[in-house]
């Protein structure tokens, strides 16, 4: 697995970040036993994915905090908290406090069995909801910090809700944070142009998400984002060959469409790590196999920005 320096924080992490979320929270929402949800962290890490990405909402942070036990040293551990109240709203305004955001971190630091998070994100807020966090729940984190609880300071924005990334607009002209969660993927990639390439040049670390989510897992489902993406008026129906996606799965490009998914945003500028989740062993490496492979050829390159430039609605949620 190949490594690289995840922006200023200096933290040499795999190009392929171990996510225990989305909709599958490594197998726990469709039936996996505790055990088999931390085999496949177990296995990440045997396959040298040395980043896992976790969250006190996921329900997954004990599990983590199993399968890394014995293993700590040389792991980066990513995990997130809210600032909203349980049981209300995530984009609303009924936030906890600051010393109740603190508070939080104990909790988490005993679920996953370490007395130090690498990096802690806020958890998925919106653009309306930054100046509170700011005001608030920066100076807990810096707190945190010098405590020596925390590493890095991070932040994750809510893609489905913001596909412009409303949010990160506004972080990337501050510098309160190490890292951002920054959702992408071939069909929505507004973040090359509005966010990334300002995160990159202040040093902040990315996460790219949403390479692969719901819609983008198989053919079919896709080319209905297409659909619905033309009905928008943000894919010009003239650009479209007749079986919409096949120039991502020609010869010699990917063998599948989840493939090209991985290859898109493992490869994408300012992009340093891609997050992949799943809750079977044998998907988890056939994702990983595919972030390990070369990148697209330049001409899908071409094609991809020539039909899906202007998408900025779509997110594959």
């Amino acid at each position: 697995m190949d490594t690289t320096v995840l922006g200023r924080t200096g933290l040499r992490v795999s190009v392929a970040c171990l996510g225990t979320g989305g909709h599958s929270m490594l197998g726990q929402a469709y039936g996996n036993t505790f055990e088999e949800s931390a085999n496949v962290v177990r296995a990440a890490i045997d396959e040298g994915v040395n980043f896992i990405d976790t969250a006190a909402a996921y329900g997954t942070e004990e599990i983590v905090g199993a399968a890394i036990k014995g293993r700590r040293d040389g792991l980066v551990i990513s995990t997130k908290n809210h600032m909203v109240r349980k049981g209300t709203s995530f984009t609303g305004h009924d936030f906890i406090t600051g010393a109740e955001y603190a508070k939080l971190l104990d909790s988490t630091l005993t679920r996953l069995g370490t007395d130090r998070i690498d990096i802690l994100h806020v958890h998925g807020i919106v653009a309306h909801q930054y100046d509170y966090c700011v005001a608030e729940i920066v100076p807990v984190l810096e707190n945190l910090r010098a405590q020596g609880k925390i590493g890095y300071t991070a932040i994750s924005e809510r893609f489905y809700q913001e596909p412009g990334h409303d949010l990160l607009e506004r972080v990337v002209h501050d510098d309160y944070f190490d890292v951002m969660m920054v959702g992408l993927n071939f069909m929505n990639h507004t973040a090359l142009r509005h966010v990334v390439p300002a995160a990159k040049a202040k040093g902040v670390g990315v996460q790219g998400i949403y390479a692969v989510r719901g819609k983008l897992a198989t053919r079919e489902a896709a080319q209905e984002l297409i659909s619905e993406s033309v009905a928008l008026g943000e894919i010009d129906p003239g650009d479209l060959d007749p079986e919409p996606l096949g120039f991502l799965t020609a010869d010699g490009v990917a063998g599948s469409i989840v493939e090209a998914c991985y290859r898109y945003n493992r490869y994408a500028p300012g992009i340093d790590t891609t997050l992949t989740g799943t809750g079977r062993v044998g998907h988890l490496r056939e994702n990983l196999a595919a972030l390990s492979k070369p990148p697209l050829p330049r001409h899908v390159l071409d094609k991809i920005e020539r039909i899906f430039g202007r998408v900025e609605t779509v997110t594959g949620e």
